[in-house]
């Protein structure tokens, strides 16, 4: 049986092939690539495949049983690069997809989630055996951010006193490889988010703590936010969209208390402390 993960070379897509490694043997992981050269590290077959040349995806999918089809970067052409994907996976005979969507798509409020509904009503218009993991936001977003608040002595962001139910890369990683290698997933969606939730203060009283230092949270008006990331070299059009992503985070669009990420791995979910003290380690 043959398990390809699109986005191979991509900071999920890594993390899902290495644990993956653990499960099923080398010979039967597919790392799909736009540029192969990137993932040639993995220890797995790697072939390249281009969401926007389809000539790639049909190549890239030949003998494929299982996908995880890990969704795009390039925000605004996602729709149609999944489109293609998906045709070339109907093509191929794949017979189960699992896609990485949003928490909450079909009612989120981040501008994230049109073209991830509209992935998804395509996967389920598509015949193809498909299981959703709606993917909660990635702790790594925001402790990206420590070195420059320690450096600066405060952590900046607009999400008020919103509630971030967040997890670590590594956790939806496990997600994914649950569901590739194990039975009962097909046709079911899963909220996927963190045990505990958490606001920026709180994020950065835990920073203070493990400093020693006092890092404080300054809450900013949307646009000071993004006015600001762009003064730190931050290209468009990240700066907005993450000020907006914290916006919708203070009205509560990162939350989630379902806890099915730490029910679908089979362990808790790693706490914030944790992915702090990771990135206050030394490189």
């Amino acid at each position: 049986m043959k398990i390809a993960i699109t986005g191979a070379s991509g900071h999920l897509g890594c993390l899902v092939i290495e644990r993956l490694g653990a499960k099923v043997p080398a010979g039967d992981i597919v790392a799909l690539a736009r540029t192969p050269s990137k993932a040639a590290g993995l220890g797995v077959e790697v072939r390249e495949a281009d969401y926007t040349r389809p000539d790639t995806l049909d190549k890239a999918l030949a003998g494929v049983d299982t996908l995880l089809m890990i969704s795009g970067s390039e925000i605004g052409q996602r729709v149609a690069q999944h489109r293609n994907i998906i045709e070339a996976a109907k093509k191929a005979g794949v017979k189960r997809v699992a896609y990485t969507s949003l928490l909450h798509a079909e009612r989120s409020t981040l501008s994230l989630a049109p073209e991830h509904a509209e992935t998804e009503a395509l996967l389920k218009a598509s015949g193809l055996s498909v299981t959703l993991l709606r993917n909660g936001w990635y702790t790594e977003n925001y402790t990206a951010s420590v070195g420059p608040a320690v450096a600066h002595g405060a952590f900046i962001g607009s999400a008020g006193q919103g509630k971030i139910a967040s997890a670590a890369r590594a956790d939806f990683a496990d997600a994914a490889v649950a569901v590739l290698t194990t039975a009962g997933h097909e046709g079911k969606t899963y909220e996927l988010a963190g045990d505990s939730a958490y606001t920026l203060a709180e994020l950065a009283a835990e920073i203070s703590r493990q400093t020693g230092r006092n890092i404080p949270y300054k809450d900013l008006p949307p646009a000071d936010y993004a006015a600001a990331l762009t003064a730190a070299g931050l290209p468009a059009p990240w700066p907005e969209a993450l000020a907006s992503f914290d916006a919708e985070a203070a009205k509560g669009a990162l939350f989630d208390d379902s806890r099915q990420l730490s029910k679908l791995i089979g362990r808790p979910t790693t706490p914030l402390k944790d992915s702090i003290a990771a990135a206050l380690a030394p490189a």
